[in-house]
């Protein structure tokens, strides 16, 4: 291994500086992915909608019209809190021609409700009187509980829909009711000479101006709704794409950290000196190990050990350099240092053996050959920061990554699973930690390591 193995090799702000690098399958994935879940979201929170207000219109219709009439209209606003249950069932992303139907039928029973007049009520009033009631303003209900979910062509399509429907209902009513007789010429009679009021007030007029006002309103807001509704999925794809380049980010930093960098614009550009733990952790023996194997089965070990490895480091606040082969480089203090790196360093190699020990008795069971493994450990100045243009890495280099890859390579022949400088034994100390973090650690003197030119004190753990 050569000292320019040293140098880190993240891509961290590859797709978020270039987006021409972007991969566009998995950022078709992530929106499905958003778009669904906010889909899924959108259904409840309509159902939930329905059924508050459903019920609300049915008691200000009791306080309006106190009579048992009044039933055959709750009826009609039950069959509309059933069907919203249904398309919350039906709906997905994409086409659903069920959905769509079902949606239809939503107005469809609406608009019914409204115009057709009660069967159960005594009064025998003309039809026209049934668009004097203000009814169509109980479509504005449904068309904001759509924008809740739909897609905001769905929402044109409800808006647009009504609109034909109220308008088709208004030309079947004119056409085949019969005005009854005297209403006409009483209100001509009552208000003549009144600048027109007898027009407002002729219980056969259906007042047609204002039935296309009402349509045109109505068409106005739902695209107004639509538009908006655009315009949220786009922001919504574009926070897919940044979810994405989150969790890559995440297979890099522990999750603290992935919070730290997404809330600073430029949080590496500044190359600078920092006092960090670094840590090397190899495989003992994997040559042997893996000669004559399947490469398919050579690949599945390593991720298994990668795994396990890299949650450890993650769940120690630790920054997963880079894979190297069979082992891994990890440094804890970047890109921000901590009050115990160190002791974090530590901690999380003992962790690491727990866990590979852990494994290696479920490996014994199945015949499989145990692993071994060697980790190195420093604790000391690095230079970090950014490098490159469109691609950028994340670069932690100096002599303490070199002394803590040497300390790693040690381990073999101090037959021990973990090595660590008297720097790093001592930061740990200083930092006032568990007691137990250094217990059953014992001191090798005097080791020489290549490319340090006095002997250093080596900490080993068996």
């Amino acid at each position: 291994m050569t000292d320019a193995a040293f140098t880190s090799g993240k891509t961290e702000g590859a797709s978020a500086a270039n987006p021409d690098l972007r991969d566009p399958v998995a950022d078709s994935v992530y929106a499905e992915t958003a778009l669904q879940a906010h889909k899924r979201d959108g259904m409840m929170l309509a159902v939930r909608a329905r059924w508050i207000a459903m019920p609300l219109i049915g008691v200000f219709l009791i306080w309006v019209n106190p009579q048992w009439e009044v039933l055959y209209y709750h009826f009609i606003l039950a069959l509309i809190c059933l069907n919203g249950w249904f398309i919350s069932r039906a709906g997905r992303v994409g086409q659903s021609r069920l959905e769509l139907l079902l949606i239809f039928l939503d107005l469809l029973i609406m608009t019914f409700g409204m115009v057709v007049p009660n069967p159960f009520s005594a009064q025998d009033m003309p039809v026209a009187m049934q668009y004097r009631f203000d009814n169509f303003i109980y479509f504005f209900v449904i068309l904001a509980a759509g924008s809740l979910a739909y897609s905001w062509r769905t929402v044109i399509a409800i808006g647009t829909w009504t609109a034909a429907m109220w308008m088709g209902a208004l030309g079947l009513a004119w056409w085949f009711s019969t005005p009854v007789p005297g209403l006409s010429e009483a209100a001509e009679a009552a208000f003549s000479g009144l600048g027109g009021l007898s027009y407002f007030f002729d219980p056969n007029n259906f007042m047609f101006h204002l039935r296309v006002q009402e349509v045109i309103v109505f068409l106005l807001v739902a695209v107004t709704l639509g538009f908006s509704a655009r315009r949220f999925n786009a922001l919504l794809m574009n926070n897919a794409g940044l979810e994405r380049e989150r969790a890559n980010l995440s297979r890099y930093f522990s999750p603290n950290v992935v919070d730290r960098l997404s809330q600073n614009d430029e949080p590496l550009k500044q190359v600078r000196s920092e006092n960090v733990a670094v840590m090397f952790i190899d495989i003992v023996g994997f040559t042997a190990l893996s000669a004559g194997r399947d490469p398919r089965e050579v690949i599945e070990l390593l991720r298994g050990f990668h795994g396990r490895m890299e949650r450890e480091v993650f769940r120690h606040g630790g920054t997963l350099d880079k894979y190297l082969g069979d082992g891994l480089m990890a440094t804890f203090g970047t890109p921000e240092a901590g009050e115990r790196d160190a002791s974090a360093a530590l901690q999380c190699a003992r962790d690491m053996c727990t866990a590979l020990a852990r494994w290696n008795i479920t490996r014994r069971r199945a015949g499989e050959p145990e692993i071994r493994i060697g980790i190195g450990l420093h604790f000391g100045e690095v230079v970090l920061g950014d490098i490159g243009a469109n691609r950028l890495e994340f670069a932690v280099i100096g002599d303490a990554v070199n002394i803590a890859a040497r300390l790693e390579k040690l381990t073999r022949s101090l037959e021990a699973g973990i090595a660590l400088s008297a720097d790093l034994y001592a930061r740990v100390q200083a930092e006032g930690g568990d007691s137990a973090l250094l217990e059953g650690l014992s001191c090798a003197p005097g080791q020489r390591l290549k490319g340090l030119s006095a002997p250093m004190d080596v900490w080993v753990c068996k």
